[in-house]
């Protein structure tokens, strides 16, 4: 013959009734069961991909939350940091005001006085300014 074992006749001939039944629907019970398994897990499969798909976008929206939250706590150390020099400037007005007297004290009637204005003047602009001053006042100059 052809090198093939030959088949056993016994096993076509065990289960009549499944034969008949198989040509009957088409498909076996286990080939049924095992498309049902297979359709089960691809709506599982479709459904984590769902749930994939929302948290990687819940992802990206709190990237860009805490892109923002970074940035307002750069600006809050900056503030920070400034309040040292905030602290120092009202030392310095607080220390040239004249000492109360103790009767100035005791008087209810008597407000105590108060440092002088502060007033932040910003001084990035101020070569610029300054040369804008010197080219008007050499245009004085020569008239």
């Amino acid at each position: 013959m052809s090198g093939f074992p030959p088949r056993p006749y016994s096993s076509h001939m065990r289960q009549p009734s499944l034969a008949t039944s198989a040509s009957s629907t088409g498909q076996s019970p286990a080939l049924v069961a095992r498309v049902n398994e297979k359709k089960a897990e691809l709506e599982n499969l479709r459904e984590l991909r769902d749930l994939s798909s929302a948290m990687a976008s819940q992802m990206e929206a709190l990237e860009q939350k805490l892109a923002t939250l970074s940035g307002g706590t750069e600006a809050i150390a900056l503030v920070l940091a400034n309040w040292h020099n905030v602290l120092r400037a009202i030392n310095m007005a607080s220390a040239k005001l004249p000492k109360p007297s103790a009767e100035e004290m005791a008087s209810d009637d008597t407000p105590l006085p108060l440092p002088q204005t502060l007033v932040r003047i910003p001084t990035e602009h101020a070569p610029i300014m300054q040369a804008h001053a010197d080219g008007l006042a050499a245009e004085e100059e020569r008239e």
